[in-house]
């Protein structure tokens, strides 16, 4: 299926794609498009590890537990992932390498990526014990509305075949990047001071990403949806098909907020890092699911096989048949479900390249069998 975007942002088009334009001229042309992609995300992942190094339970800021050159690192990742991520596709137009391997694994990374940016984040806006912060109930909330969002542009594509590229990601990139820098700079303190009549900068944060996800992403959403409908070129015949995508994600984030609520432990509080990062993990394996759908233009599947142990694992941590065993059953959770969301993409790529006879990381054609 060919990949189709539309990409109306103004801070897209008149300032950052002319950025992007220079800088691809720059890539030598034997190196491959996906090489630039999967760079970009070993950029944020390394950032994120210093990050977990340095603020592991999310309490450090303010405290100067974190380095200076952190926050530089920081601004430099960020800005990197950023224009890997926007180039790697010109690069691929430019080298006549475009595949649908390039589109999986360009967004199949952002699903990942996306939830990264947003825990990275956090080691700088979680303030001091008693000042206004993001408390670990207010990181999950902003978390799953980033992630959903992120959702509805790829649910919006399953129906109408075309990917509304959202305003957010480029305006949302170079806040991320100013404010790290403006944190290597000034100093993390301030994000602790009041902005505004006395508003904190954390609550601000969530306050425009509600905002904005209510009256701009939503309504835009279903405009072109409806858009679509009017002009009889949606994909889905059926408002059942339609809404299929948004089964999984819907039953994922009901599951972890029973979790979050009922949890006799109060696991999101002793493990913040590890559940939320948990959290970006099992909606990336469900993201990939639809992605992978909506580029094969197949019918997208009930029910995400990950949500059945998920469903075992609330259950019995939150009726206490888990007892002092949740943390412990929590932990064990999330590793294997690291390693079953890596192994599927590794063998989801690794089909794909042999299917189209391509290398992953190489121009190299494959030899025929």
């Amino acid at each position: 299926m060919k990949y189709n975007a539309v990409d109306t942002n103004p801070l897209s088009m008149y300032v950052m794609q002319h950025l992007w334009n220079r800088i691809v001229k720059i890539v030598p042309l034997w190196i491959a498009p996906n090489l630039l992609t999967f760079s970009g995300f070993l950029l944020l992942l390394i950032n994120y590890f210093v990050l977990c190094f340095y603020d592991w339970d999310y309490t450090a800021s303010g405290s100067e537990l974190i380095p200076n050159w952190v926050w530089w690192f920081a601004a430099f990742s960020t800005f990197s992932a950023y224009a890997l991520d926007s180039i790697d596709g010109k690069h691929a137009r430019r080298t006549q390498s475009s595949s649908p391997l390039g589109e999986l694994f360009d967004h199949g990374l952002d699903s990942w990526a996306t939830s990264l940016f947003t825990l990275s984040w956090f080691s700088v806006c979680v303030s001091p014990v008693d000042s206004p912060g993001f408390s670990e109930h207010k990181m999950f909330l902003l978390l799953s509305i980033i992630l959903l969002n992120f959702m509805l542009s790829h649910w919006e594509k399953y129906n109408t075949g075309v990917l509304f590229l959202p305003w957010g990601y480029d305006l949302s990139q170079v806040m991320l990047v100013g404010g790290y820098l403006l944190t290597a700079i000034v100093g993390v303190e301030i994000w602790h001071k009041p902005l505004v009549f006395g508003y904190y900068a954390p609550s601000v944060t969530l306050a425009l990403v509600i905002a904005c996800s209510i009256f701009l992403s939503l309504p835009q959403t279903m405009y072109n949806i409806y858009t679509a409908y009017q002009k009889k070129t949606l994909k889905k015949d059926s408002l059942y098909e339609a809404l299929l995508p948004l089964v999984s994600p819907t039953l994922l984030f009901s599951l972890l907020t029973i979790w979050v609520t009922l949890s006799p432990c109060d696991i999101l509080i002793k493990q913040p890092r590890l559940f939320l990062f948990m959290v970006g993990v099992a909606f990336s394996s469900v993201a990939c699911r639809v992605i992978i759908c909506q580029m094969s233009n197949t019918r997208s599947e009930s029910f995400h096989s990950l949500l059945f142990p998920l469903a075992l694992v609330v259950f019995a941590a939150v009726t206490g048949l888990l007892g002092k065993l949740e943390e412990s059953a929590f932990m064990a959770f999330t590793a294997l479900l690291t390693l079953a969301h890596v192994h599927y993409g590794v063998c989801v790529g690794r089909q794909l390249s042999q299917h189209l006879n391509i290398y992953i990381f190489s121009m190299k054609k494959r030899a025929q069998e």
